[in-house]
């Protein structure tokens, strides 16, 4: 057993103690559950070193029989692709718990073990290299989201939660059925496997083939980013999640379809990304405007940044199907970017929920004057989510937009107009919401942050500026790993040997890449 496959079962043991625990007890119920997800944002810190020390190559490796026929393997690494994004998940996990601490008092026990079974899947996604266990984790991430928004959510609860379970299933159940497809042609679901047989040509594909399947993978993947137009489900979920469930949706659960579109999609169909590639840049350039427009529009504060969410997942989008190093690297910066000032602002929405009982803009007016702190914290995040430069975003919008520039002049010029249109929807919700006469209802019901909230916040401020100035000590291992997918997509010549089909059982050594 490695500290991977620790830091993966944690959380899933903590959902079945939390199960166990007295349900009148809430106090205890919400100490448990922050103690427990702090250990494990702890333990996943010792992943970072060994990841840091070998760059690209696949660490933490543990690859097991799970199923004998079909020939289903436990198998799972970590590399510089998926090792910030593990801890960004465990770092939102107990940052989640605290920001729910006095919002959820109903049915506590229930809430945050789903909060931990959420961790678990989304994790299990960002480590499986076998095809079946990837869907599986998929799986899982889905059913307590599905709770969070329909059980703890606001007024259309049922309807966003159902909205979101059908459209993510109706992708899910087309990926699963390519996986099968590729089973039966292959004889094995495990990722690398599978790659190092395409890329040798022992696992030939036609291009029919190909296309078909990477269709298959890549509209459960967008569904998820969400890629305009499959974003419908999006800013519904938001508006009635919770806000732990707003936040763990943004920043963890939606980067499960960029992360995967890299993981999956580039490797194993190289010919069909690169031929699909002007069309999803065009939908993504579509999406980023889109997004950005519509935003502008929204009187509800969380579908703004739900919207904001669509337009700045267009530029990761955008970014990988550059198939450059520049535009790579950016989007997955953009990836974790995304996680820390969105899900940030999530949080301070849910702030001023909790105050004001109201999502709607114009509910609030002033707020600066009663609550300084607040309105400062707010002003720094939104101008991390506009992409200032020495915060987060601006880092991974320049790569792509420099990425963007070295393909296609017009690429760069489009997706920079939505840069301008995010600072102008952002600013002015904050110039709207913070500034101007005070109402006497925001006078009397709304305060200045607390000291839960100060804890909750402060991590993430520190990062904002963190991943803004000290880009290196992210980008590394990243650069590594992207630098190998993208050896793996550029155009290669026939090869000689001739294709063929292992079997069913076939023992071949798997290597990580």
């Amino acid at each position: 057993m490695t500290l991977l496959d620790i830091v993966l079962f944690l959380p899933a043991i903590g959902f079945i103690i939390g199960l166990l625990l007295p349900r009148e007890n809430n106090e205890l119920i919400r100490r448990y559950t922050l103690g427990f997800s702090l250990v494990v944002f702890i333990v996943s810190l010792g992943l970072i070193g060994a990841v840091a020390a070998n760059p690209g190559e696949s660490s933490f490796v543990t690859d097991k029989v799970w199923i004998e026929y079909p020939s289903i393997r436990y198998h799972v690494a970590l590399d510089g692709l998926s090792l910030w994004l593990v801890i960004l998940s465990t770092l939102l996990t107990p940052i989640c718990v605290l920001i729910s601490w006095k919002y959820i008092q109903k049915r506590c026990k229930e809430f945050y073990a789903f909060l931990l079974l959420l961790e678990f899947g989304v994790i299990g996604v960002f480590v499986s290299l076998d095809l079946f266990l990837f869907y599986v984790f998929w799986e899982v991430s889905l059913v307590p989201m599905y709770f969070l928004i329909g059980i703890w959510g606001h007024e259309k609860r049922i309807y966003a939660a159902v909205k979101f379970f059908l459209y993510t299933l109706t992708g899910s159940l087309l990926m699963l059925a390519a996986i099968i497809w590729l089973y039966n042609k292959s004889g094995t679901f495990d990722l690398l496997l599978l790659t190092d047989m395409i890329q040798k040509g022992r696992l030939a594909l036609t291009s029919g083939e190909s296309f078909w399947l990477f269709l298959a993978f890549f509209f459960a993947f967008a569904i998820k980013v969400p890629l305009f137009p499959l974003h419908t489900w999006l800013p519904d979920a938001h508006g009635e999640a919770p806000t732990a469930g707003s936040v763990m949706l943004a920043s963890v659960m939606l980067k499960m379809g960029t992360y995967a579109i890299v993981r999956v999609c580039l490797p194993l169909f190289p010919e069909a990304s690169r031929e699909a590639a002007p069309y999803i840049i065009t939908l993504s350039i579509i999406g980023i405007i889109y997004g950005a427009l519509v935003a502008m529009v929204q009187p509800n504060m969380k579908r703004l940044v739900a919207y904001s969410s669509v337009s700045h997942l267009g530029f990761v989008v955008l970014g990988i199907f550059t198939f450059t190093q520049a535009g790579i690297d950016g989007a997955v910066y953009q990836m974790l970017s995304h996680g820390v000032s969105t899900g940030a602002l999530f949080i301070l929405v849910g702030y001023l929920y909790e105050r004001r009982h109201s999502l709607e803009i114009s509910d609030f007016g002033g707020v600066s004057t009663p609550a300084p702190w607040l309105s400062t914290v707010f002003v720094i995040t939104t101008l991390a989510s506009v992409g200032l430069p020495l915060l987060n975003n601006f880092v991974g919008e320049f790569l792509v937009l420099q990425a963007a520039m070295q393909v296609n002049i017009l690429y760069a010029v489009f997706a920079a107009l939505g840069v301008i249109l995010s600072a102008v929807y952002m600013l002015w919700m904050v110039q709207r919401t913070f500034y101007g006469e005070t109402p006497d209802a925001v006078k009397h019901h709304v305060t200045d942050m607390t000291g839960r909230e100060w804890a909750a916040m402060i991590p993430l401020l520190i990062l904002m500026v963190w991943m803004g100035v000290g880009t290196q000590s992210f980008l590394p291992p990243i650069r590594a790993n992207n630098q190998k997918t993208l050896e793996m997509v550029q155009p290669q010549a026939p090869a000689v040997a001739a294709a063929e089909t292992p079997a069913r059982h076939a023992g071949e050594v798997r290597h990580a890449h």
